[in-house]
């Protein structure tokens, strides 16, 4: 028996129509065209296993047409894998592309005409990475050069002259070492297919713009020198604390955007001058809102409690983005993740006190607000850098009346299957002095500069358990609200099934973990479903999102031709074993099927081996390759 507390909503679904597919690579099209609408869903075709189970041994794939062959990130190895997909049913190992550089990792591929671009972080993930070019069917190394500090993502723009990388820029775990975050444009060279000149655009030119950007809600948030207190007066430089996580581009290949995750913005770069002209920033969903309600509990109770929750807003943290054409306009697609900076989190002298070897920014509410303060949480999970700010937090009454804040406690907000489960940034929320230095409040709840609690306005949590679509200009356009989690939770008119069969109700494991045996809820106090990977292909004149969801698994279809009004198309979940602990009998990892989907590549139906499209999925956890066919519903 079913036992709920949930949001409803409504979601329109496409047209069914009969007959076969064709697809194409023109993404522009009107959002009026009266070509007649067809509706799609998915079905396993075919896989490759690497036996590797929660290793990364599958992560970002590419396509060749011209080999029918599929080129896999592997970053267990530090190589590229290549698959034999002439028969996409049965794809095949062929070999392994080794990255040039010793004890180096391989973030990310691309194919474009004959080319084949790795991105490849060193061994020291601070120092300068390489990028390396192959030819794609010999697999003979053709060039490489040096670019920025851990090359996480890169792309062939679409006329292929040039190659973009996004340089993250990470700092080091003990956040010593803190490098710039940068975007790379390396020219190839068609007459003899070697990279030119290597330009970079950096962000230095807004560090005089920190307090606008601050003011305008790009996050801005990293220590300066993570050996002095941490505070206002101590936050990093805009070019150190941005880090360019993935890169899309226009179709006439003229300007990019990089999604900046931990920021919570997007990066417009103009390729031509290789200079970025613009930081966009987001935004923050609101969980308050009628369809953004969220589940904010792991609660063991067997609940599902998907609700409007006033005063938690999500960050929408972006990982990989796509973009498409609409009457001449660009839309991008963000798969809106989420993502946490915790450096240090595995070092104990980090939580005995020990600031200089660490930031982390995670906290639970429950621990925010206790009455006994945070600092009962001491050599456990409290972020030193928090303690230094004040001794404990409460909550706005006038906020969070609902769950029964008052002005001198939490009430039952800090309960477990209210807000207390729920994963949140600390550094966000808290009310401030016109100087940026915390406004302190005492017991009684009133502001008083002798006070040593802080007061949050807001709570902010990791993602938006969502997709989005955005204008050039970092507009939102659409956002799919809290469709992910109330699907899965079997509350909207379709019905949601997993397994390639669709024959388990997914409701039965509601968010669970992409490494978890048999659990419900699990998720819901992190990022919910998660997410991550996005690509969108063109089929019938239509333009398609198809969105992964890592910790869920599965993967989502939207028809996104009309940005103001997508149209949910299908989820297939292919996890075949849902009660299999791999931790302790990994020889069933064979059975298990697909889990953790992180890279997705779209091949249309003229560039497939089977004259259908076809959509390719790279999942982490069980290192598989999974091929599926989009067919006419």
């Amino acid at each position: 028996m079913n036992r709920w507390s949930l949001t409803a909503i409504a979601t329109a679904v496409a047209v069914s129509l009969t007959g076969c597919l064709g697809s194409d690579s023109d993404s522009d099209r009107g959002a009026g065209d009266t070509t007649p609408r067809i509706s799609i869903e998915l079905s396993k075709l075919g896989s490759y296993a690497t036996g590797e189970y929660g290793q990364s041994a599958a992560e970002i794939p590419a396509f060749d047409p011209v080999n029918q062959r599929i080129f896999m990130v592997n970053a267990l190895s530090g190589a590229v894998d290549v698959l034999d997909a002439a028969d996409p049913a049965n794809p095949a190992y062929v070999t392994s592309l080794v990255a040039q550089t010793e004890n180096a990792t391989v973030n990310s591929v691309a194919w474009h005409d004959g080319l084949l671009a790795v991105a490849v972080e060193a061994a020291i993930k601070t120092d300068p990475g390489t990028i390396e070019l192959y030819d794609a069917t010999t697999l003979q190394l053709l060039d490489s050069r040096s670019v920025g500090a851990l090359p996480d993502m890169l792309t062939f723009t679409p006329d292929g002259k040039y190659v973009l990388v996004a340089n993250e820029g990470e700092p080091n775990d003990d956040y010593s070492v803190d490098p710039e975050g940068s975007i790379s444009i390396v020219e190839v060279l068609a007459e003899s297919n070697r990279f030119g000149s290597v330009r970079t655009a950096g962000f230095e030119s807004f560090n005089e713009q920190r307090q606008a950007l601050l003011d305008a809600g790009v996050r801005i948030y990293g220590p300066a020198d993570n050996t002095q207190a941490y505070g206002h007066n101590n936050l990093a430089s805009v070019a150190r604390d941005l880090e360019p996580e993935y890169i899309t581009v226009s179709a006439d290949s003229s300007t990019a955007w990089v999604a900046l995750q931990e920021n919570n913005a997007f990066a417009k770069l103009d390729i031509a001058s290789a200079t970025v002209t613009d930081i966009l920033p987001l935004g923050f969903k609101d969980y308050g809102a009628q369809g953004n309600g969220i589940d904010a509990s792991d609660e063991e109770d067997g609940l599902i409690r998907i609700e409007p929750r006033p005063g938690v807003v999500g960050m929408y943290h972006p990982d990989a983005i796509s973009s498409y054409s609409v009457d001449g306009k660009t839309y991008i697609v963000s798969a809106n993740e989420g993502d946490a900076r915790a450096w240090g989190e595995d070092t104990d002298e980090y939580w005995a006190g020990d600031a200089s070897l660490g930031f982390v920014e995670e906290f639970r509410v429950k621990h925010l607000v206790h009455s006994d303060g945070f600092r009962r949480r001491a050599n456990d999970d409290l972020p030193p850098q928090l303690a230094a700010l004040a001794d404990g937090a409460l909550l706005n009454p006038d906020t969070f009346a609902y769950c029964g804040a008052t002005a001198a406690a939490p009430g039952a907000c800090r309960a477990d299957d209210e807000l207390g489960r729920l994963n949140i940034s600390w550094v966000n929320g808290y009310r401030k002095n016109a100087d940026g230095s915390p406004m302190l409040f005492d017991a009684s709840g009133a502001a008083n500069p002798a006070g040593n609690l802080l007061m949050y306005d807001e709570l902010y949590s990791y993602g938006a358990r969502s997709f989005s679509i955005w204008d050039e200009n970092g507009e939102q356009v659409w956002d799919s609200g809290d469709f992910f989690e109330q699907f899965l939770a079997n509350q909207t008119e379709h019905d949601c099934q997993l397994r390639a069969a669709r024959d388990i109700p997914c409701d039965l494991y509601f968010n669970t973990g992409h490494d978890e045996v048999g659990t419900l809820d699990s998720r819901s106090d992190a990022k919910g479903p998660e997410p991550e990977g996005i690509t969108v292909g063109r089929i019938n004149e239509q333009s398609f999102a198809f969105i992964g969801l890592e910790r869920m698994g599965g993967v989502m279809v939207f028809d996104i031709t009309d940005p103001t009004a997508p149209q949910f198309q299908d989820y297939l979940n292919t996890r075949e074993d849902w009660e299999a602990d791999l931790e302790e009998s990994p020889e069933l990892l064979a059975q298990t099927g697909d889990l953790g989907p992180e890279g997705l590549v779209f091949v249309t139906a003229e560039d497939s081996p089977n004259g259908e499209p076809l959509l390719i999925v790279g999942n982490e956890v069980s290192g598989t390759t999974a091929i599926y066919q989009i067919n006419r519903r």
